[in-house]
């Protein structure tokens, strides 16, 4: 986290110097690039730190023993996995209540109930946005572009 916090120092001074039209384009750019990687990780099944996703119960299997379906496919999508970008900041969000629902249970390992009078289920946790030393370095990467082309 004190990554973050100096990557965030060294760009105060730097972007201040920009109008926020240009900083809007810079942090929409950051949040695009933020799902991107976002999406794929999810697709990866794994972890900001790089392990895997604990492994769901058994579900319906094909010929070969492979469960049929990912975790997470359809949450993943530009549909629900949504950016907001502003000239201080830019965000990555699900985007509605249900989603962001099934997200944080998820997220946070909690406690759900499948169904009206289905069983409480407790989740591992998953974690499904986060931010990792790539995710740092790539936006490093995208300021020293935008400094360089002013």
């Amino acid at each position: 986290m004190s990554d973050f916090i100096q990557l965030e120092d060294w760009m105060l001074g730097l972007l201040e110097k920009f109008t926020p039209a240009q900083r809007r384009k810079l942090t929409q750019q950051w949040a695009r690039t933020l799902r991107q990687s976002q999406q794929k990780r999810i697709q990866q099944q794994l972890n900001p730190d790089g392990s895997p996703y604990e492994a769901r119960k058994p579900q319906k299997r094909d010929k070969k023993g492979r469960v049929k379906r990912k975790m997470f496919t359809k949450i993943r999508t530009a549909r629900y996995l949504k950016t907001k970008a502003t000239p201080d900041m830019a965000e990555v969000s699900f985007s509605n209540n249900r989603i962001e629902r099934i997200a944080a249970t998820h997220q946070y390992g909690l406690r759900e109930k499948l169904g009206k009078r289905g069983p409480v289920v407790k989740y591992p946790q998953r974690r499904l946005l986060g931010m990792n030393m790539a995710n740092i370095e790539n936006i490093q990467k995208i300021v020293l572009d935008f400094l360089s082309e002013y």
